[in-house]
């Protein structure tokens, strides 16, 4: 745990608040610490740990840098009392020379683990991995390190060529190396793509065998191949080479998401992001894979049951027709009234709807009246609208 550090429970400037999961505690390497039953917040630069109510209170807390986290892995841990429970063992880098005080500054672990009474919500662990992920924080250690060299050229009045021109070499040689990387995968995709169009081409006269059944086909065989196709996942997509411009490709195409999404979109209570739109069409369609502006294009030509709404956040959702604010906003308003207070993460989790999804549910329940918003470093939560009861 010498990669923590002690500071007071205040984002940084640019730092943005992502999670929070509450009952945890930290261990130092494998070995359990006095660091238990608190809440962890996560944000996009930190992890900060404190006792239940100090993060609230701006009080000291640990911090630690997301930069020193090289890797994140889980593993189960056996509980008397709950069971199977998940724990996340973060490895660690060096310790960087600006660290400021922590606890076990001695500690020679190079990973500490984080685990829960009831473990670590799945949640607040595919938030870190996508946190980790982004970097935000990268880009601006880069800036304070060319600011640092910048400071100390106007210092001494001359030209550190080591600082600098070591930060352009490795600029350039990311980029070198991000470029080759990008041609290897399109040398990749353009032989998938081959292979993708004589696959198509095999099924489209598989099933039209099967359509004619003029004995060429057995019964078993009938079976066996549409099994095959099913797990393909491949059910005669419709395609720009099948069009005669792009308009038809386009009007098509969304009679085609209209049908495949019409079901999914009724059981997901009426709304679905784009972002899964995106996911849930290209998967069904296998290996004749769409683009974003494919999918958007035709999105915005639905009509009839499903269509394309905007919110002011600018988040895209396709929606049923007969979908009512007033009616989910009430919906929304009876589980606030349940647990007191909500925020975004708790109605996904309630409702089974994405973060997006969750988000734009309680804005519209505010901007009817239905809740108030508190904001705190806990982040958002909504409670009900006690003026208008």
């Amino acid at each position: 745990m010498n990669r923590f550090e002690y500071c007071q429970a205040r984002l940084w400037e640019s730092e943005e608040f992502i999670a929070i999961d509450r009952n945890i505690k930290l261990y130092n390497g494998n070995e359990k610490t006095s660091y238990d039953d608190g809440e962890l917040i996560l944000t996009s630069h930190r992890l900060l740990w404190g006792r239940n109510g100090e993060l609230a209170r701006g009080e000291n807390v640990l911090s630690l840098r997301l930069l020193y986290v090289t890797s994140l892995e889980q593993e189960e841990a056996s509980s008397m009392l709950f069971g199977k429970k998940k724990r996340i063992i973060l490895r660690l880098g060096e310790v960087s020379v600006d660290k400021a005080p922590g606890p076990m500054d001695n500690s020679i672990a190079h990973f500490v683990k984080i685990s829960g009474r009831n473990g670590v919500s799945q949640l607040f662990v595919e938030s870190l991995k996508a946190t980790i992920s982004a970097r935000v924080w990268a880009a601006i250690t880069a800036d304070r390190s060319v600011a640092v060299a910048a400071t100390a050229t106007a210092t001494t009045g001359r030209t550190l060529r080591t600082g600098i021109g070591g930060i352009e070499r490795s600029l350039a040689e990311k980029q070198k190396q991000t470029d080759k990387n990008i041609s290897i995968a399109f040398q990749d995709l353009d032989k998938l793509m081959e292979m993708a169009k004589d696959m198509v081409a095999v099924t489209k006269v598989v099933s039209s065998k099967i359509r004619e059944r003029h004995g060429e086909v057995s019964e078993d065989e009938t079976v066996r191949f549409k099994s095959y196709l099913m797990s393909l996942g491949i059910d005669d997509p419709v395609t720009r080479d099948g069009t005669r411009s792009s308009s038809e490709y386009f009007m098509r195409l969304s009679q085609q998401l209209c049908e495949m999404l019409l079901d999914p979109i009724t059981e997901a209570g009426g709304m679905m992001s784009l972002a899964d739109v995106y996911c849930r069409v290209n998967r069904a369609r296998g290996l004749e894979l769409l683009s974003p502006e494919d999918v958007l294009n035709a999105c915005k030509l639905l009509i009839g049951p499903i269509t394309l709404r905007s919110f002011p956040s600018g988040a895209m959702v396709l929606q049923l027709e007969t979908h009512d604010d007033a009616l989910v906003s009430q919906r929304t308003c009876e589980l606030v009234n349940q647990h007191t207070s909500i925020s975004t993460d708790e109605l996904a989790r309630c409702d089974a709807i994405s973060l997006i999804l969750a988000k734009e549910r309680l804005l519209a329940a505010e901007s009817l009246g239905y809740l108030c918003r508190d904001e705190s470093i806990e982040g958002l939560r909504f409670y009900g609208n006690r003026f208008i009861q």
